[in-house]
């Protein structure tokens, strides 16, 4: 279908590079902080050494992903902007650990087949005829299990071998997911909701997808370098 309720197929291939850019920038943001505090032993302290560092980061995190989701149509474009890049950056806090825990071999091998994987299903959610709404409510309630599963590993279970399918569940579930949120996007632009702080809000999403992707593919490859 070339058009939809007036839009023009080039239009919405134009909001999506829109959406895509914001979620690269992201993506460049994170990895170069993460790469950056990685190479400082009194950052890595700072954040890591104290457990309530670590509380306070999630909870900022979840705290901008709440705002940038559900006020982002109604607060300015520089302030959505800025609350994505703040995103980014404590984001890349969090993260910075894998260049420690990992070897760059392990993370750029991952990255390159979350690239790969993402660009693939990004592309079938695009083209695809087929609603996928089931899709994205089945991974939203895989997502809530993964939580809790990941919780009880954690605290009770401690297995490497349950946190080993735990991961193998969240890549199947995130690659579904992008598949859906890229089509939800296709969608919101027909309905009219074009603007550039949707395109940001999608830009998140595809940037979450895409950063659990990688993190748990490169637990999966990080467990088989080991064993």
């Amino acid at each position: 279908m070339e058009r939809n309720q007036g839009y023009a197929k080039s239009d919405v291939n134009t909001y999506l590079t829109k959406v895509y850019g914001f979620m690269t920038i992201a993506l460049i943001i994170t990895s170069l902080v993460a790469y950056a505090v990685s190479t400082s032993n009194t950052l890595m302290y700072a954040i890591y050494g104290n457990r309530f560092n670590i509380i306070i980061l999630f909870v900022c995190q979840i705290a901008l992903v709440i705002a940038i989701s559900r006020l982002g149509t109604r607060i300015s474009t520089l302030a959505s902007t800025s609350a994505f890049i703040l995103y980014s950056i404590i984001n890349g806090l969090t993260i910075s650990y894998i260049f420690i825990v990992y070897a760059s071999t392990t993370i750029f091998s991952a990255f390159f087949v979350t690239a790969g994987t993402f660009a693939a299903m990004s592309l079938y959610g695009y083209v695809t005829k087929k609603d996928l709404t089931t899709i994205g409510r089945l991974g939203f309630m895989a997502l809530i299990g993964i939580i809790l599963a990941s919780l009880v590993n954690g605290f009770l279970i401690k297995s490497s071998g349950f946190d080993i399918v735990i991961s193998i569940v969240s890549v199947i579930v995130f690659i579904g997911l992008i598949a859906y949120d890229t089509q939800k996007l296709k969608q919101l632009y027909y309905q009219g909701y074009g603007t550039t702080n949707i395109a940001l809000i999608g830009a998140l999403t595809l940037y979450l997808d895409f950063i659990n992707l990688f993190l748990n593919i490169l637990r999966l490859f990080g467990g088989s370098s080991r064993d």
